[in-house]
């Protein structure tokens, strides 16, 4: 039994360290659908983080009455890439509506992006740490 446990722990913990993450991406969609919810990469091995991009505004060019639309735009990037990105964006993240906005958001976990500007729910990564917790308990209990 003990040495079961340990190799299931031992595999759940390489799997773990040793798998890619999957993000959603798509480049400035109108919305939240089709491209941006079905294409799915896997990242580069340097690659930790989802990131989501949410911009507001008319295009190409601004004019006079033209109309205003939501651009999505997901992605894999490093966590300093994507934190840099918040940073450039957070000055523009104002959400008013006759102004021209961006946001942007980062998340860890395989799909966390699905959403936009959301934090990252369960993933299979925290599933598989949770596991890998309660087998090194057990192991360790009996």
């Amino acid at each position: 039994m003990a040495q079961l446990c340990l190799f299931i722990s031992v595999f759940l913990l390489s799997y773990t360290i040793c798998h890619a993450l999957e993000c959603y991406v798509c480049d400035q969609q109108e919305d939240n659908n089709e491209k941006c919810t079905k294409s799915i990469k896997t990242c580069e091995q340097f690659e930790d983080v989802c990131m989501t991009e949410i911009s507001w505004g008319s295009t190409p060019y601004w004019s006079q009455g033209a109309l205003k639309q939501y651009y999505i735009s997901k992605k894999c990037a490093t966590k300093s890439q994507c934190i840099k990105t918040r940073e450039r964006n957070m000055q523009y993240c104002t959400h008013i509506w006759y102004e021209d906005w961006s946001c942007s958001e980062c998340c860890q976990g395989d799909r966390c992006n699905y959403y936009i500007i959301s934090g990252s729910t369960p993933t299979k990564s925290s599933i598989v740490t949770l596991v890998t917790t309660l087998l090194v308990y057990l192991f360790y209990k009996y």
